[in-house]
């Protein structure tokens, strides 16, 4: 197998990642009448795998920093398929919930590793696309993965989902013991080093950028199932075909996030896209019952979210060039730290205001970011002091 096609096939690990992270989203409503609970409990289940995310992996990380990678990756990608294989067999939600906080632990690691490895297969020069590749994986998730776990959980049940994660795993682990090779673990950088890169104030705005975009994001999207069907009054049928065009219309707002940020620079790409965004949840709000104006809302709502998530990456990597794997490593604890966050604040939305409320709260969260971008240009620029001192 030819170093291409071993990147690629990190790329499934990914996608599988991203399927057990994110499905829980179109398949909520089933989740919550099958173990007899309210759909924001069910709604938790999303935060404590990113809250056990955001925080477990940049441990583990650097407890295993020197262990050899391809091994790490097994061990990771055992503990992440087991949790997701006895998923479908756990009695209760309780239990679930602990299979998801081993889930995410795994997961993290896994993933962090694979992004390791991907550079260090990828010819001088083309980390950058190599690293671009395995991360396609998150992004046919949402193409793929998702709409495919709702027609699974609606043909089977919600358990299946997690099952047919599970055997793509195992499947998975196969491609690992053969295909990828042997490479030593590094020196890790401690956490307190790693956090001395938040006294840099454009390095800690530019991560609150982050956090507010994803909860933004997190409180409608973690409810949008049950809002479709009992807010929209959408069908079953629609509803697969909506988060396939969710899907869909992420990738190409991502496509161009980039494009217009080569072109027209961070602070202008980031600025529309998330007044954008903000623009469509409100007028999904105002629009709710009429499924023909709702249903291009959505896929604007997508395609603006997406668009602002390369962006803000490049950002982190231009701030700190020399701590850009740090960076982009805090960027990822920061995004589900923001997911877990925006999970836990949709739940009491829907159990406390109403689940039509989600997509104009959300908004606020959104402009929240939109206005720190607008007055970036307002931050001091002491960011060198503050990464160059903990990598000395």
């Amino acid at each position: 197998m030819s170093k291409t096609w071993k990147i690629y096939s990190l790329t499934l690990i990914s996608f599988l990642i991203g399927t057990s992270e994110s499905v829980i989203s179109g398949i909520l409503d089933k989740i919550s009448e099958d173990v007899g609970v309210s759909v924001s409990a069910a709604g938790q289940l999303i935060t404590v795998f990113s809250l056990a995310y955001a925080i477990g992996t940049p441990i583990l990380m650097a407890i295993t920093g020197r262990m050899e990678r391809r091994k790490l990756l097994l061990y990771a990608m055992v503990v992440f398929t087991i949790s997701n294989l006895i998923s479908m067999v756990l009695p209760s939600y309780g239990y679930f919930i602990a299979a998801r906080i081993i889930m995410a632990l795994g997961a993290g690691v896994a993933f962090v590793t694979s992004l390791t490895i991907a550079s260090k297969l990828a010819e001088p020069g083309k980390q950058a696309s190599a690293l671009a590749t395995v991360l396609t994986g998150f992004t046919a998730a949402l193409i793929i993965g998702i709409p495919l776990g709702r027609l699974i959980s609606t043909t089977y049940n919600w358990k299946s989902v997690f099952g047919g994660v599970g055997v793509l795993g195992l499947f998975a682990l196969i491609i690992i013991a053969f295909a990828i090779p042997r490479y030593d673990g590094e020196a890790s950088i401690p956490l307190r080093e790693q956090l001395v890169l938040l006294k840099s104030p454009k390095i800690a705005t530019a991560l609150s950028v982050t956090f507010f975009w994803v909860v933004g994001y997190s409180i409608p999207y973690t409810y949008i199932a049950p809002y479709l069907l009992q807010v929209t009054s959408i069908s079953e049928k629609l509803l697969s075909i909506a988060l396939l065009a969710f899907g869909v219309t992420s990738l190409i707002g991502s496509k161009l996030g980039g494009f217009s940020t080569d072109r027209w620079g961070v602070q202008r790409t980031l600025t529309v896209g998330l007044l954008v965004h903000v623009v469509a949840l409100v007028f999904i709000s105002f629009s709710a019952s009429n499924i023909l104006i709702v249903f291009p809302l959505l896929m604007l709502w997508s395609f603006a979210t997406w668009s602002s998530g390369p962006t803000l990456q490049y950002n982190l990597i231009t701030l700190a060039p020399s701590a850009s794997g740090i960076l982009l490593s805090l960027n990822t604890s920061i995004s589900h730290l923001g997911m877990a966050v925006g999970a836990s604040t949709g739940g009491l939305i829907v159990a406390k205001v109403s689940l039509s409320s989600i997509t104009w709260i959300g908004a606020l969260s959104v402009l929240l970011a939109a206005v720190v971008v607008m007055l970036w240009h307002k931050i001091p620029n002491r960011e060198q002091t503050a990464v160059e001192k903990p990598l000395a």
